[in-house]
């Protein structure tokens, strides 16, 4: 499949990006918002500062500004939320529902280690994106 998807990498990878930088940002906006059929929850410290750092991480993902930095941050976010609210009710993702934080934590993984991208806004400003 490389033969005929790889000259497509950068617009899938950037695609991937948006995708899940805005879905990721959705969260933070339920947050703290209480948009998308979420609750605020700015009493909450922890909620809180899952939410800055869903929204505003999220946001800086998926347009490509500082994506590396944003998803290192958001990778350490998503492996704490795995261990403190669902490792506890039991080993495997697949029973504690815990699989999207597992999913996020090493999607994010990825972006950190490869930067913005080609088709980002670190790009255009001519910053080093990897």
């Amino acid at each position: 499949m490389e033969r005929w998807l790889g000259r497509f990498s950068e617009l899938f990878y950037c695609l991937m990006r948006i995708v899940v930088g805005v879905l990721f940002a959705c969260h933070g906006a339920q947050k703290l918002f209480g948009a998308l059929g979420g609750h605020a929850e700015l009493s909450n410290p922890k909620f809180l500062a899952a939410g800055i750092i869903e929204f505003f991480g999220g946001g800086l993902i998926a347009i490509g500004l500082q994506a590396a930095f944003a998803a290192f941050i958001a990778s350490g976010q998503m492996a704490v939320a795995y261990f403190m609210a669902h490792a506890p009710h039991g080993f495997w993702p697949i029973q504690n529902h815990g699989e999207l934080a597992v999913v996020y934590c090493f999607v994010f993984l990825l972006i950190a280690s490869r930067g913005s991208g080609a088709l980002s806004v670190d790009a255009v400003l001519g910053k080093k994106t990897r």
